[in-house]
């Protein structure tokens, strides 16, 4: 079965077919971990609902919540650890693609590494441009986003974005964490969304 990510775009919904499957089982859904299958723990959210909100914590375990970045365009890019290969690629691509777009988009980065590791992480490969935030606390966002992984504490790789209403506009589930999401879709799809606003 194909596996989609959908976002709406001048009142209609555009779907992007993508290559790997994303089973469901026990009405979890489960994503590969290499060529292991793991179960992800609650539900994605649902597309055109408001966003459900969400703490976490930045470098000095301050709370950071969802409603902290009201009115702006989100992007959220879920890592299962920033120590790995894919996941430093992937948010040093979006480092890298922020600064393309208008001071109303916010990218966040966010994994439960401990915040002392991404703050190492995020000197050491010169990421200052996007917000790198732990959910290694109350792990809320996994939760709440369907994305935390039993029996590892780790989050599955995804992209949400977010309007500026706070509405859920986009999503991927990466079907198998050790590959890349759809950059360009993505992106090509932020840039939809914020020319709407």
């Amino acid at each position: 079965m194909p596996k989609y990510v959908s976002f709406l775009a001048a009142g209609c919904v555009f779907s992007l077919m993508l290559l790997s499957p994303m089973a469901i089982a026990n009405d979890k859904s489960q994503v590969m971990m290499g060529e292991k299958t793991v179960t992800l723990e609650g539900k994605l959210p649902k597309l055109e609902q408001m966003a459900p909100r969400f703490k976490v914590v930045d470098d000095k375990f301050n709370p950071i919540n969802l409603t902290d970045f009201k009115g702006k365009t989100i992007l959220i890019s879920a890592v299962p650890s920033l120590d790995t290969g894919v996941c430093a690629l992937q948010t040093k691509r979006f480092n890298s693609e922020v600064g393309h777009f208008s001071d109303n988009v916010v990218m966040l980065t966010i994994s439960t590494d401990l915040p002392f590791a991404q703050k190492r992480f995020c000197k050491v490969e010169n990421v200052e441009n996007i917000k790198v935030l732990s959910d290694s606390v109350w792990r809320d966002f996994g939760e709440k986003y369907g994305l935390l992984i039993e029996d590892y504490g780790l989050l599955a790789r995804a992209i949400f974005i977010i309007d500026a209403e706070g509405k859920l506009k986009y999503q991927e589930l990466v079907p198998n964490i050790t590959e890349h999401p759809n950059y360009d879709a993505a992106l090509e799809a932020l840039k939809t969304i914020q020319a709407q606003q």
